[in-house]
C-alpha cells in the first residue's frame, strides 16, 4: 500500500500562501461524482462541477497539489501537445477548433484567478527561444498561426540582438515573445482552487490512497479506512496512477528537475530579465527558467535520475545554466526539486472512459499547467452527457507500451538518449 507523503522540498512548498488540512476518509459517503487525485486535473474538474451543483468528493493520496502540479515549472503555456495529429481526424474544422481549446485552459486560470482571488502571482509574457536555424523556422511557422487565427494578446518574433538584449544572455540566435502565455506559483494556484471549489460545497480528503475501484451501476472507491459511492468517478492521476494497469501501460512517466536560486539583486534581474518573462528552449530535453515573485531565478531541465536529493539535482543543472548566464557563478541555490511528468507515446493528451462511469484524463506531455485546466472542463460537461470534445481525445486509441511498468526506469533511460540525438540535429 502507498505511505502519504508531505510535499516535496520544493520552492512552492516553502512559499504557499495557505496549507492544505483536509481529513482522511472515513466511513461510507456518497456523492454524485468521486474524483481520485487533487491535482490540477481533479481539482479542475471537481470545481468546475461544483459551480454546476454536483456533490463532489476528491480523494487524494497525498495533499492537493502534491505531484506535478505542485512542483511544475508554473509556466503557463498555451497549445494541446500532439495536436497535428488530432487535427487531422477533425476534418476542415479541426485546426480552429483545436486552436481555441489550446487557448481554454489559460482563459479558465485567468477567470478563477479572477473570480475566486487566488494569489498566485500570475503574469503574462513569455518567450520561446531558439538554438538552431530550424527553431526559427518552426517559431514562424507559428507566428503564422497566431497571424492566421487573429490572435488577441501582443507577439513578436525576435532578432539575435533583441533576443540577446531581452534575456542578457547570447545562448539563443531568436525568439517568439508571446504575452498570452505567461507564468504562476502553481501549488499556490491548484490550493485556491481546491478552497474555491470546498466553498460551493465539494469534500476533499487528504492522506487517502486508494486501493480499489469497484465497478457497478454505481462505482464505489474504496481506501484503507473508508469508501465514497459515486454515480460517476474520474481519474485524475497522472502520472502518479498506479491504480489501473491499462493507464500505467499508456504512459511514460518521465522525470524532470528545478532548481531554485536565492533572490537576485535588482542589477542582476536588471541584466538578465527585466520585464519578468518565462523562458523556454524548444529541444525535447529541454530547459525553462522565470523569475519567481521574490525573484529567484527558477531554472529547470531533464536529466536521468530516479531520486530526489536537491545536491544531486543542483550539480546537474547549475552547470547547465551557468552555461546561459555564467554571470550567475558566485550566486547560493536554496532549493533543487523533482517530480514526475506524464507523456504518451504520440504527445497526445489521453482521456476515455474505462467502464460507462469511470472516465479518465491523463499525459499532458509537459503542458500541464493550461490543458489540466480544459481537461477539467471537459470531464465536467461528460459527466453533464456533453462528449464533443471529450470524444476528440477518446477517439485517438493510445499506444500500449509493452513493459512500461516493469522496465520503467529503463525505458526512460533510452528515451532520454534518443532525444538527446535528436537535439542534437
Amino acid at each position: 500500500m502507498m505511505t502519504p507523503q508531505s510535499h516535496t522540498s520544493s520552492y512552492y512548498a516553502a512559499s504557499i500562501n495557505q496549507t492544505s488540512d483536509y481529513p482522511q476518509l472515513e466511513g461510507k459517503v456518497r456523492a454524485d461524482v468521486c474524483v481520485v487525485g487533487a491535482g490540477f486535473t481533479g481539482i479542475s474538474t471537481a470545481l468546475h462541477l461544483a459551480e454546476r451543483g454536483y456533490n463532489v468528493h476528491i480523494v487524494e493520496a497525498n495533499k492537493v497539489g502534491w505531484g506535478a502540479s505542485g512542483r511544475n515549472g508554473g509556466q503557463m503555456i498555451g497549445g494541446i501537445s500532439g495536436d497535428s495529429k488530432m487535427a487531422s481526424t477533425l476534418g476542415s474544422e479541426g485546426e480552429r477548433r483545436l486552436w481555441d481549446m489550446g487557448w481554454a485552459g489559460h482563459e479558465i486560470i485567468r477567470e478563477r484567478v479572477k473570480t475566486y482571488n487566488i494569489q498566485c502571482d500570475l503574469k503574462s509574457g513569455y518567450v520561446d527561444v531558439a538554438i538552431k536555424p530550424r527553431h526559427i523556422r518552426d517559431l514562424q511557422a507559428y507566428y503564422e498561426q497566431l497571424q492566421k487565427f487573429d490572435f488577441p494578446h501582443a507577439y513578436k518574433m525576435l532578432s539575435k540582438h533583441e533576443t540577446q538584449d531581452l534575456l542578457g544572455t547570447e545562448a539563443y540566435i531568436g525568439a517568439l515573445r508571446n504575452n498570452g502565455n505567461g507564468h504562476l506559483h502553481p501549488l499556490n494556484l491548484c490550493i485556491g482552487e481546491a478552497t474555491a471549489a470546498v466553498s460551493l460545497g465539494a469534500t476533499i480528503y487528504e492522506n487517502s490512497p486508494v486501493l480499489e475501484i469497484k465497478r457497478g451501476d454505481k462505482a464505489t472507491v474504496v481506501t484503507a479506512k473508508g469508501s465514497v459511492s459515486a454515480d460517476f468517478v474520474v481519474l485524475a492521476g497522472n502520472a502518479y496512477h498506479f491504480l489501473e494497469p491499462k493507464l500505467r501501460g499508456i504512459l511514460f512517466p518521465v522525470n524532470s528537475f528545478i532548481i531554485g536560486s536565492e533572490p537576485l539583486s535588482e542589477a542582476l534581474i536588471n541584466e538578465i530579465n527585466p520585464q519578468d518573462l518565462a523562458v523556454c528552449d524548444p529541444n525535447y530535453i529541454l530547459e525553462y527558467f522565470r523569475l519567481s515573485a521574490d525573484k529567484r531565478l527558477l531554472f529547470g531541465g531533464r536529466f536521468t535520475y530516479f531520486g530526489s536529493d536537491p545536491e544531486v539535482i543542483k550539480k546537474n543543472l547549475i552547470p547547465r545554466l551557468l552555461k546561459i548566464y555564467p554571470q550567475l557563478a558566485n550566486t547560493k541555490f536554496d532549493f533543487g526539486w523533482g517530480g514526475t511528468i506524464g507523456v504518451t507515446a504520440n504527445r497526445v493528451p489521453q482521456m476515455g472512459k474505462l467502464a460507462p462511469n469511470i472516465i479518465y484524463s491523463q499525459g499532458y506531455s509537459g503542458h500541464g499547467v493550461n490543458v489540466t485546466h480544459l481537461a477539467g472542463q471537459i470531464l465536467a460537461d461528460t459527466v453533464g452527457g456533453t462528449l464533443e470534445r471529450f470524444d476528440v481525445f477518446a477517439n485517438i486509441k493510445p499506444t500500449w507500451i509493452p513493459g512500461q511498468h516493469t522496465f520503467r526506469n529503463q525505458m526512460v533511460a533510452l528515451g532520454m538518449m534518443y532525444y538527446k540525438l535528436i537535439d542534437r540535429l
